[in-house]
């Protein structure tokens, strides 16, 4: 089953909408119940105002469940991302390195192995500029090496970087340019940045997901688009990704359940403890009223998906939504992610030097 198939399937099931792996698990345990799923294995760890989650989905069940390919996801999730604190976006930036060198290890990359780093995205797009952005801070440095003398390049990687725009740009689907670029310099492998989406608005530009497998450019706004991974580059290929939007379908999904649940918030900010239920015509809905002898019992997964559709068609069934500082966001968090991969790239480059020069 291909990766945007078993995301169709988990909307279906689910009404959610995500490229986090994270999220996929948790809406998965809430709606499922189960502790732990098969094939899937969770790990966590917790520092101040930085939680990290790693996810690895190991079989092809594991993945139907997730609607994940198998491989590896670290999720990195601070909410202060967003207070435009610098010490805690420094301190993000170091633990990102450091996964990032974890895939490194696992993909079996030299310490001189050349890689081709990829901005996908629009840059004439905020929301999905985020890999352009992050590649402007990049430090390239395949161009320098091969004019300077062993001695100079210790420490250092040969790094080359793209930003390839979008098919409506270019004309070239992304995905043949990377294959192209990537065999003309011989990389070892490729580090892809993108914009996802995310089924919360909390998680919009304060987390960031790391994995090997791979990316579908456009998937997270519905423009699907050749893969990029191992299975067509012929390399590895890990994926660096922060949900920039979310799809309005899922804001009106959770909302749904919330009304449902009774969880309506009062003037005060209390929550109210009656429970709201819906007064729906089954007959208008299902067809018929055998099919749900009881209206106010509540909503099912595919009367739900109507509704939906009905109060989002026919001009915002595929409306995305992103917050209105959205431009100042994608800056901060670009510079977490060129801090990030520019520590983990250069051994002789120190961390207080990647952020100078990012300032």
């Amino acid at each position: 089953m291909s990766k945007t198939n078993q995301q169709d399937r988990l909307f279906e099931k689910y009404n959610i909408r995500t490229d986090l792996a994270l999220e996929s698990h948790q809406a998965i345990i809430e709606q499922e119940g189960p502790p732990e799923l098969p094939g899937v294995k969770v790990h966590t760890e917790e520092e101040e105002g930085i939680t990290l989650t790693r996810i690895t989905v190991e079989s092809d069940l594991g993945a139907q469940l997730m609607g994940k390919a198998p491989g590896n996801y670290s999720t990195l999730e601070a909410p202060g991302l967003r207070m435009h604190n610098r010490d805690l976006h420094e301190r993000l930036a170091q633990l990102l390195a450091k996964e990032i060198e974890w895939f490194f290890d696992q993909a079996a990359l030299g310490e001189e192995d050349a890689l081709l780093v990829v901005g996908l995205g629009n840059w004439n797009a905020t929301p999905d500029a985020l890999g352009p952005k992050s590649v402007e801070n990049l430090m390239v440095t395949r161009h320098l090496l091969e004019m300077s003398p062993p001695e100079l390049r210790r420490g250092l990687r040969p790094i080359s970087a793209i930003s390839p725009g979008v098919l409506g740009l270019t004309g070239i689907e992304t995905g043949e340019i990377i294959m192209g670029v990537a065999e003309r310099i011989g990389a070892k492998a490729v580090i892809c940045i993108d914009a996802l989406a995310s089924r919360s608005v909390d998680r919009l530009c304060s987390t960031i997901q790391v994995s090997d497998t791979g990316i579908h450019p456009g998937a997270g706004v519905g423009n699907r688009r050749l893969a990029i991974n191992k299975e067509t580059l012929g390399i590895p290929v890990i994926a660096i990704g922060v949900p920039t939007v979310v799809h309005a379908v899922t804001i009106v999904s959770d909302a749904m359940d919330l009304i449902e649940q009774g969880h309506i918030p009062s003037a005060d900010g209390d929550q109210r403890p009656e429970r709201v239920q819906f007064n729906i015509d089954p007959e208008a809905i299902m067809g018929s009223r055998q099919q749900r002898p009881n209206a106010n019992a509540g909503v099912a997964a595919g009367d739900k998906r109507q509704i939906i559709s009905q109060v989002l068609e026919p001009y915002f069934g595929t409306m995305i939504v992103t917050p209105k500082e959205i431009d100042l966001l994608i800056d901060e968090v670009s510079d977490v992610i060129a801090g990030a991969l520019n520590t983990s790239f250069h051994e002789g480059v120190s961390y207080d030097e990647v952020f100078k020069y990012l300032s």
